[in-house]
């Protein structure tokens, strides 16, 4: 007779142990061991052994190499590398609400192919009701509500379509366990089941996964390593755009980025996010810079926000959004030593417009040019773009993509361009704009926020 006894599994490293702990012993996280209940069968017989011989790597077959299924939606295929891939399993997580279901059926709608959509949250009535409120009326949709991974994989065998969405992978479970669904037992084994059809029957598979209140996709980490690409959408409830990031791509780049729209009729494409990031009000305060900001291949060009004002207690607030807030503790610190701009008695907070975070070098000399800008309160001119990495002598360095971040700034109508003096050489083809050239933060200073 089979016995059951309850372990307790890590959901971040996958650790087990026979007694909880608040704390893991293994990677140290608190709060991340879970019940889970297991069966040890004893006395049973084994299954068959496969025997399967290896290959020479230059004798592999490779089937479908170049191809890839296009979802018809420019922003999310740049994100895939194109497209999904043949086999391929995605993970695609987010805030409820954020659109990730919303997405994947205006996908869905596009395809050439046909497409199963698996709801496990969502009864068939409900998924129609949003179909038509997207204005989707599609013949090539199939819709199946279920939670039992077996029948899933029966349905879709049975089917044979281009595309499997499964909504969500917390909701789908197998009998053959006893835990409920949503575990990490369950998420690991019926992911684990997903991926072995969608290899044998080349059929991609998405995956839609719930996200914790850290931010965290839910569930065992292990179920990241598992898949094949892991898409992040984000956004904010009060903001209509939406940004869909790769976290983790085996067929392409994970430094590409979607960017959407939220409309009543669904989500649509920008193209070009520039614009939304820039200020469009005709007022131009003191505290603001333009830098140009590369995501993957992509050239975004944004606006950094400064205030400063006089602190009124011991500890001065350092408060950014967007931005990373040890790297402004540096860029102070070589403000008050290189530039002479004292900000030691002064509260500084730095705002990202448009929700979108900053993790490149080239910024550095924007966010300092806001900074001198709101405490010396002079308007930085609004047709100026700002571009360079700042060292801990007050150095300017150069930055990559140059010639891809000016040329996005001419197109956008700016005129002026400061950068680093090591950058001018790779630009004497732009036209329509003047070149600033300078060596170190001063001297940046002086010829923009001159007090």
């Amino acid at each position: 007779m089979a016995k059951k006894k309850t372990i307790y599994i890590c959901t971040n490293c996958g650790h087990n142990s026979v007694q909880w702990a608040g704390r893991c012993p293994t990677c140290n996280e608190w709060g991340t061991l879970q019940e889970e209940i297991v069966t040890n069968s004893k006395g049973s017989i084994p299954k068959k052994i496969e025997k399967h011989t290896p290959v020479i790597l230059s004798q592999v077959r490779s089937e479908n190499r170049e191809e890839r299924i296009r979802t018809g939606i420019s922003e999310f295929d740049r994100v895939l590398g194109g497209g999904f891939v043949y086999g391929s399993v995605v993970l695609i997580g987010g805030d409820p609400g954020i659109g990730k279901s919303t997405l994947l059926l205006q996908a869905a709608a596009k395809l050439t192919t046909s497409s199963l959509y698996i709801s496990g949250e969502e009864s068939q009535y409900q998924i129609k009701s949003r179909a038509e409120r997207l204005g989707i009326k599609s013949d090539k949709i199939k819709i199946f509500s279920g939670t039992d991974v077996d029948e899933v994989v029966s349905v879709a065998g049975i089917e044979k379509p281009g595309l499997i969405i499964v909504d969500s992978i917390q909701t789908i479970y197998s009998p053959e366990l006893d835990n409920s669904p949503g575990t990490v037992t369950q998420i690991r084994e019926c992911t684990m089941k997903l991926m072995q059809f969608a290899k044998t029957t080349n059929i991609p598979v998405v995956l839609i996964g719930h996200i914790t209140k850290e931010g965290f996709l839910a569930g065992p980490k292990a179920l990241e390593h598992i898949v094949d690409a892991v898409l992040h959408f984000e956004g904010e409830k009060n903001n209509f755009y939406r940004i869909l990031r790769a976290n983790k791509n085996r067929f392409g780049s994970t430094n590409e980025i979607g960017i959407f729209e939220m409309k009543s009729d669904g989500l649509i494409e920008v193209d070009n996010p520039s614009k939304i990031f820039l200020n469009q009000t005709e007022q131009h305060s003191s505290g603001s810079s333009v830098t140009a900001m590369i995501e993957g291949t992509r050239p975004i060009l944004i606006e950094v926000q400064a205030l400063v004002t006089p602190a009124h207690y011991s500890n001065p607030q350092r408060v950014t959004t967007g931005f990373d807030q040890k790297k402004l503790s540096i860029l102070l610190a070589v403000l008050e030593k290189r530039a002479d701009i004292m900000l030691s008695g002064h509260n500084v907070f730095i705002n990202v417009a448009g929700g979108i975070k900053i993790d490149e070098p080239a910024a550095d000399l924007a966010v300092c040019i806001a900074i001198t800008s709101s405490f010396r309160d002079v308007v930085v001119s609004k047709d100026t773009l700002i571009i360079g990495e700042i060292g801990l002598g007050g150095e300017l360095r150069a930055v990559s993509n140059i010639e891809k971040r000016v040329t996005e700034a001419v197109k956008l109508g700016f005129k002026n361009i400061v950068l680093p003096k090591n950058n001018i050489k790779a630009l004497e083809k732009i036209k329509g704009c003047a070149l600033h050239p300078v060596v170190n933060l001063e001297q940046a200073v002086n010829m923009l926020v001159r007090g």
